[in-house]
């Protein structure tokens, strides 16, 4: 295959990573945006995501579609549901000191972790996507009246991983609009702002915190349900997401919506396509070495504010 097919391949590839990688990285940005919490068990909430999403699948056990269906309502509904238990039950009760909440999320991290291996072991657990027709794509090469399309063999995607793409734009867009056109947005952005003054208001300022570190887990258990038919789920998938994520929201900038979707756009198109040219090895070594140039050149990330 030429070098043009094959980049546009790659390109296709990436753009499903950087999907779900957008969706993992704003539940992450989200948390601490509004909480100035740091999720070090974020990608334990992507892991329970796709395990449920499996025993879902194989509980209900009907068309592939069914079972699609009930993972994507089931597993971010009950992840969203731990989270903000685990909130309650473990954050709150440290008043989310910035230090003590990171070993608390590292210790929750192996609580989720090997209770999942006691629970539903070590193997891979496949899941069979609703569809997956094949879908040939078109070139262009120069032929003798011009410009000629023509079908190479071998570049080629699937309808499901169009439909990850198409999925996490939609779900994307709807976060927007509640960040932004709801009063539930307007009650987590009061409390993002100033938390001593949304109290003073009246806000549950506990119960927000409740709610957005639910969301952001659901998140992360959305993308985990996205991706499990083109991967597997397996107890120890949550350590690459999570590593992702931060670099995501390090170079887009802590707390910002926005920075984190254009960095996630560009960590997941390169780790693609670097992944497809040369090896994902390659593409996690220059993807730190991005982040450590912005930690010196730019600390708040591309779209970050700087502290005061």
């Amino acid at each position: 295959m030429e070098f043009g097919p094959h980049l546009m391949l790659a390109s296709l590839e990436g753009a499903v990573t950087a999907a779900t990688l957008a969706l993992t990285a704003m539940g992450l940005s989200l948390v601490f945006g509004v909480m100035r919490v740091v999720n070090v068990a974020h990608g334990e909430f992507y892991m329970l995501g796709a395990v449920i999403a499996w025993f879902v699948s194989t509980t209900l056990g009907t068309h592939p579609a069914i079972g699609f269906v009930g993972a994507l309502i089931v597993a971010p509904v009950l992840v969203g549901l731990l989270a903000a238990a685990a909130d309650r039950l473990i954050l709150a009760r440290i008043n989310y000191d910035p230090e003590r909440t990171i070993v608390a999320t590292i210790g929750l991290l192996y609580i989720l972790q090997q209770s999942t291996l006691m629970t539903f072991g070590p193997d891979a657990r496949p899941v069979e996507p609703p569809f997956n027709s094949r879908i040939a794509l078109p070139w262009w090469r120069q032929g003798e009246n011009g410009l000629e399309m023509f079908y190479p063999w071998g570049l080629a995607t699937t309808s499901y991983k169009l439909f990850i793409i198409v999925a996490a734009v939609a779900i994307l867009i709807g976060l927007w609009v509640l960040l932004t056109r709801t009063r539930i947005g307007l009650v987590m952005r009061a409390t993002q702002a100033d938390r001593e003054m949304a109290t003073a208001f009246g806000i549950p300022v506990e119960r927000v915190y409740a709610m957005v570190f639910g969301l952001g887990a659901g998140l992360a258990a959305l993308g985990a349900v996205l991706i499990v038919p083109v991967q597997q789920a397996h107890y120890l998938m949550g350590a690459d997401p999570l590593l992702l994520s931060f670099i995501v929201v390090i170079i887009g900038g802590l707390g910002s919506l926005p920075g984190t979707i254009i960095a996630a756009l560009l960590i997941g198109m390169s780790d693609g396509i670097i992944s497809v040219f040369f090896s994902p090895t390659l593409a996690k070594i220059l993807a730190t070495l991005v982040v450590a140039m912005v930690l010196v050149f730019r600390p708040q990330g591309l779209l970050g504010k700087a502290s005061a």
